[in-house]
């Protein structure tokens, strides 16, 4: 699955057009390297966003299309 649909899905990031943003601009990592908006996530990945002066770290655990809302935080795990 596309980094940016990921993002979106997971509602790490609101829309995709946002994660796609934040994707050209350098502020998202993926395995410690700069990550464009259409790297392939598979399970097992590290994603790193930088949000201003915080940063977010989590480890990819499932890749779905869609999930309900409630169940979105079962894709990833903190780190």
């Amino acid at each position: 699955m596309r980094l940016d649909k990921f993002l979106k899905v997971s509602r790490l990031i609101k829309r995709r057009t946002v994660a796609n943003e934040a994707c050209d601009a350098g502020r998202v990592l993926v395995n410690d390297k700069v990550a464009k908006a259409s790297v392939n996530v598979k399970a097992g990945d590290i994603i790193e966003i930088q949000f201003g002066t915080r940063s977010v770290k989590v480890e990819v655990l499932n890749v779905q299309e869609t999930v309900k809302k409630d169940e979105a935080q079962d894709l990833y795990k903190y780190l």
